[in-house]
């Protein structure tokens, strides 16, 4: 295949199993874990989890991933459309709230064949850094219920340092209206469980608060007031990340700064403990 699925637009040579483009991934889908996963928003995980798969490459790359032995190292195995479908519906047996599908984008085509193979009766999530095409999510219209994007930074300088990606901010805000447009203003059952929507999350970075707070600025701006805001405070500094600043944890200020102005703005913020920015929360990539 010759792949143009993320804002990168490669147009590079992909075969089953190699790529010649940025994420370096073939065609057929890297699954690093497919497991129940308790640590994401109240409203998906629940009682029971979500049902997350994660794959291995990303087409961003940010430097200071967390999940840094699948997105950059690439840790996973590949596995057919086919076997992709049993997992999930093994997945949905387990009595997990949802299917969620992590960092994706670049295999688009194969979630979109193990989907049409088991179409779970959960609801189906797309986590997502936020670099996307439009014209990409378009194929997921009526097979993704909920949009769970990041929403990064503004700075097309931190987008260039972070993720050699100075386009982020404009092709993240274009893809998380287009969720918006697909999934509409959030829906939850009896149990306050989300059933459709979109939620966007944003990371708070040390040193970086003023670039949080144009996000929050947009977001308010452009989304409806429903939209649930997920404001994370789980940094955790990394050794392979060498960017100046970026070797320490956020800061009670920084993080109730940002938390604060969003209160401010009146938005539907989701507050994340401080506990949260430890390494036991990174997941285990050994559960296939």
């Amino acid at each position: 295949m010759i792949c143009t699925l993320c804002p990168r637009m490669c147009a590079a040579e992909r075969n089953s199993v190699q790529g010649e483009g940025y994420c370096q991934m073939g065609s057929e889908a890297v699954v690093s874990r497919i497991a129940p996963h308790m640590w994401e928003e109240p409203c998906l995980s629940g009682t029971n989890g979500c049902g997350t798969v994660f794959f291995g490459g990303c087409p961003l790359g940010c430097v200071y991933c967390q999940n840094r032995s699948i997105s950059h190292e690439k840790k996973g195995r590949r596995m057919s459309d086919e076997e992709l479908a049993e997992r999930i519906h093994a997945l949905e047996s387990s009595g997990v709230h949802n299917i969620s599908f992590v960092t994706g984008t670049h295999f688009v085509p194969n979630v979109i064949h193990a989907l049409k193979i088991c179409k779970p009766q959960v609801p189906v999530v797309w986590n997502t850094g936020g670099y996307e095409r439009v014209e990409t999510l378009k194929m997921l219209e009526g097979l993704v219920d909920i949009y769970l994007p990041d929403l990064k930074h503004v700075s097309p300088r931190l987008g260039k340092i972070l993720a050699n990606a100075p386009d982020y901010f404009e092709a993240a805000t274009s893809a998380i209206l287009e969720m918006q447009r697909q999934t509409g203003e959030p829906v939850y059952d009896e149990n306050g469980l989300m059933k459709r929507g979109t939620i966007i999350r944003h990371l708070v970075l040390p040193g970086c608060t003023g670039d949080s707070l144009k996000v929050l600025d947009w977001i308010k701006e452009h989304m409806p007031a429903s939209t649930p805001v997920s404001i994370m405070r789980q940094y955790t500094p990394i050794k392979e990340c060498t960017v100046k600043g970026l070797d320490r944890k956020v800061t009670d200020a920084e993080y109730e700064r940002v938390v604060q102005y969003a209160l401010e703005l009146q938005l539907n913020a989701l507050i994340q403990e401080k506990e949260a920015a430890q390494e036991c929360f990174i997941p285990d990539f050994d559960l296939l």
